[in-house]
């Protein structure tokens, strides 16, 4: 049986590496050019190249591109958790969690796998490091603002940077098994503090962070599959609209689906994850708004 495409193209790459046609720190072609030259489709190409960087024969270098691993390995003192989070969360962001291996790691790192398990037992600790690296960047910095809406909408409008930044984060966190992260802690004790001292007793506390938090997870679990998507074919979001604008617009003209025609034809229709957010941002605030006050008039009777 045929060998499928994105091996012979491996194969091929490999060989060429092997006969030293493609030095140490020479690029290797980009997904574009095997695209170019072997007639394949974008995932096909994107595969391959993954395959090489998971045999350790080539690495990615910032700026530059991948390119033919050397052929010496770092020292494994040169290793450091800080680095191979780093790393790791580097390949999340562009590629999605599930591109994220000890293997994966070892080649981009230039190391041996088992020198990074000296300084992380497994993929589920470092998913646990990786989280709560990105939960600490740049926190809202200063005094807080005054009321507790503004103090709330500042902390969550963080929060969905922080996941705009890192898609994959929305895959790695659990409401009903969330990760005991110090950085994420911190991050729901400040929207705590937000309501503390309003008159909602403990559990309409929680349930109101928790349901904050749970509408930006749940927004944000479709930015990483949006990445994966354009990763594996090369097609945007706005292309993938126009290839299938022809169908859309012949299942409503059926009549089928008389109301949501109606809708989203609208001129003024303008929908994206981020319009969603605001809205739903708005509106839990707004419903919050209402308890607020139920709490303060019941503790002036």
């Amino acid at each position: 049986m045929e060998r499928p495409v994105y091996l012979r193209i491996v194969a091929d790459l490999r060989d060429r590496i092997a006969a030293g046609e493609l030095a140490p720190g020479d690029q290797v072609p980009s997904t574009r050019q095997i695209i170019r030259e072997w007639g394949v489709a974008m995932a096909t190409a994107t595969k391959a190249l993954g395959r090489l960087r998971e045999e350790g024969l080539t690495r990615a270098v910032p700026g530059v591109g991948t390119v033919v691993a050397g052929p010496a390995r770092r020292a494994a003192q040169d290793l450091t958790r800080q680095r191979i989070v780093r790393e790791a969360v580097r390949i999340a962001d562009g590629e999605g969690l599930a591109a994220v291996s000890m293997r994966r790691l070892a080649a981009e790192l230039d190391a041996s796998a088992m020198s990074l398990y000296r300084h992380v037992a497994g993929k589920d600790e470092l998913v646990h490091l990786m989280t709560d690296a990105v939960y600490g960047e740049e926190p809202p910095a200063g005094q807080p603002p005054r009321g507790w809406r503004p103090q709330l909408e500042l902390e969550l409008r963080w929060l969905w940077r922080v996941h705009r930044r890192h898609p994959w984060l929305a895959q790695a966190v659990s409401l009903s098994r969330p990760r005991l992260v110090r950085n994420g802690m911190a991050h729901t004790d400040r929207l705590l503090r937000a309501l503390d001292g309003l008159g909602l007793d403990t559990n309409t506390m929680l349930h109101a962070v928790v349901s904050l938090v749970n509408l930006i997870r749940g927004t944000a679990v479709a930015l990483e599959a949006e990445i994966q998507a354009r990763a594996e074919t090369g097609v945007t979001d706005d292309e993938w609209l126009s290839e299938h604008e022809a169908e859309m617009a012949e299942l409503f003209a059926s009549g089928a689906f008389p109301t949501l025609a109606k809708v989203v034809t609208r001129p003024e229709v303008d929908l994206d994850l981020e319009s969603v957010f605001e809205f739903g941002l708005r509106g839990q605030l707004d419903a919050l708004a209402v308890l607020v006050a139920r709490a303060r008039t019941r503790a002036r009777a």
